[in-house]
């Protein structure tokens, strides 16, 4: 078989508990993100807009989500009968269900399918980031430096550099010395992104010892990289510029949309010609009523607004009631809000109804964000 360059494992499998409500009935690359896309479509985007044409999902929690949703792949070009998407679900015996242990585990289960590419590179991405990358830049200067891996890394506040595995690098060649998971006292605040790209033979050799270590958590950041680093492995830190969220909790989930509201931290007016690509649903345009009023917000197609929008994102088929107030919220798709309802900083599920004159969320700048999942009804207590 013609050896292919550059393949990609697509990590889609997490249950993605930290979204709470927002995950209970889709997988967390499946939830809605920015209006009209869903989280998977940026990795999804960033492979075919790279030329990686050939990519592995690797599914498990609420797999039929992603199955359903991503099909053949022909939304984001990836249904080539040479390469193409492949749904990747754990291996299952006759008597019992098996479930992937941990990120490394979930590709070394797949290392048939690997083999039957014949890759020189593998890319392990992950499906709940937001952000645009073009990945071939860094397989170059991955071939450029000799690494037996490279870990895509940005930085972070220092504040928050206690949070993600950080890289500790030789300034000069960017190769990585030292990898700390999470550490209290972190030596830099360049974050690991979760994007490693690695010699396929390399690869091989360190998902089967990690599967054979009995104490191993079948980890790539806990397990498998420093594994890599303690037998001398030369791995370079390739540095990301642009933007680049986890939305792994309602928290973040939140910032990121409220990040698209303007210009400077939208990732997707930057770069336009970067499309991302999108299983998206047909709606009627938008209907903006004469006593409405909108601010700062981005309204998408078949919403009816009758209300109030302010700093806001409202996904397709959201009618916003006469006299209804929503700032500084996420309203995702077929939501109705009732008349004279208030909304403020707060992130309401698919399919919900809040009813006139309900009340959802706290004003107060700082406040905790508040989450409706999908298909609730909201009333209030007291009618006014």
């Amino acid at each position: 078989m013609k050896k292919k360059q550059c393949i990609a494992m697509l990590l889609a499998g997490g249950k993605g508990s930290r979204l709470k409500e927002l995950t209970r009935n889709v997988a967390k690359p499946a939830v809605p993100f920015g209006g009209k896309y869903r989280i998977i479509d940026f990795a999804l985007s960033n492979c075919k807009n790279s030329s990686i044409d050939t990519v592995g999902i690797l599914t498990q929690y609420k797999q039929e989500t992603l199955q359903n949703y991503i099909e053949n792949g022909e939304k984001w070009g990836l249904n080539r009968k040479i390469g193409g998407v492949a749904i990747l679900q754990p291996n299952q015996s006759d008597n019992t269900e098996s479930t992937y242990e941990g990120t490394a585990h979930a590709v070394y289960e797949n290392l048939r399918y690997i083999e039957s590419q014949n890759p020189e590179y593998v890319l392990i991405l992950s499906g709940d980031h937001i952000y645009k990358m073009d990945y071939s830049h860094m397989v170059k200067e991955h071939k450029r430096s000799g690494a037996d891996a490279t870990i895509s890394v940005i930085q972070v506040p220092w504040s928050e550099a206690s949070r993600f595995g950080i890289m500790n690098i030789d300034p000069e060649t960017n190769q990585i010395i030292e990898f700390e998971e999470k550490p209290v006292y972190p030596k830099s605040n360049l974050a690991s992104m979760g994007i490693y790209l690695f010699n396929w033979p390399i690869l091989k050799k360190f998902l089967e010892k990690e599967e054979n270590n009995p104490f191993s958590s079948k980890d790539f950041g806990k397990d498998v990289i420093p594994s890599m680093l303690q037998e001398n492995c030369h791995l370079h830190a390739y540095h990301f510029n642009g933007y680049w969220k986890d939305v792994g909790t309602v928290q973040s989930f939140w910032e990121a949309h409220m990040d698209l509201l303007s210009v400077n931290t939208n990732p997707i007016l930057k770069n336009e010609e970067w499309i991302i690509y999108t299983n998206g649903i047909s709606q009627p345009p938008m209907y903006l009523d004469g006593k409405a009023s909108l601010h700062q917000s981005i309204i998408s197609e078949g919403c009816k607004v009758y209300g109030e929008v302010e700093n806001s994102v409202l996904f397709y088929g959201v009618t916003v009631g006469e006299g209804a107030i929503i700032k500084d919220s996420v309203i995702l798709p077929n939501t109705i809000i009732g008349e004279n309802a208030e909304i403020y900083r707060s992130v309401v599920g698919n399919g919900s109804f809040i009813g006139a004159f309900s009340k959802v969320g706290d004003s107060t700048p700082y406040s905790e964000i508040t989450l409706i999942g999908d298909n609730e009804t909201i009333q209030p207590l007291v009618y006014k």
